[in-house]
């Protein structure tokens, strides 16, 4: 149930509503949003670097990315604040990503590459069931052999999130 509080945001994300998120507010997400983590992210990053992001059906512009993989038990954050997580987060932020779901605190570092490229970080509490009841469509857009850490996009309906690092701000401080 969304709450009178609660901000809906549909996406592609804009900066408008980018620059009109703070730290704690309550935020429900519909459309599409992208997966991935540790294995993936990475060359996600590559791809944006070599200029090859164009080969694949991928639009960051505006875009989620979703911590975590997707299994047939459903999707769950996973710790954003690993090395190989947090460390795209910047270059994947100024290619247009909006919002980064995951769950942990990230870097001071982190938190300004955030800000500088209009973007924010929000958590999802690890409730799969929930998540699995709001996800309506899911497809592997690049490195199926990854398996259920492959590069997905997801299509959701009201996906409870929490601002935890926006404006340069971190919910962690």
């Amino acid at each position: 149930m969304i709450g009178k509080s609660t901000k809906i945001i549909a996406t592609p994300i804009t900066s408008n509503i980018v620059d009109n998120l703070s730290v704690g507010d309550m935020i429900s997400i519909s459309g599409y949003i992208y997966t991935g983590r540790d294995a993936v992210l990475p060359k996600i990053v590559s791809l944006i670097q070599s200029g090859e992001i164009s080969n694949y059906d991928i639009q960051l512009q505006g875009a989620v990315i979703f911590h975590t993989a997707v299994s047939p038990a459903g999707v769950g954050p996973t710790s954003s604040n690993k090395l190989e997580i947090e460390s795209t987060i910047p270059a994947l932020s100024a290619a247009g990503v909006k919002l980064h779901l995951g769950k942990g605190a990230l870097s001071k570092e982190t938190i300004f590459a955030l800000k500088q490229y209009g973007a924010v970080y929000a958590i999802i509490p690890p409730i799969t069931a929930l998540l699995n009841s709001k996800t309506i469509q899911q497809r592997i857009v690049a490195f199926p052999e990854q398996g259920m850490e492959a590069f997905h996009i997801l299509k959701v309906k009201d996906y409870p999130a929490i601002i935890a690092a926006a404006q340069g701000k971190s919910i962690y401080e």
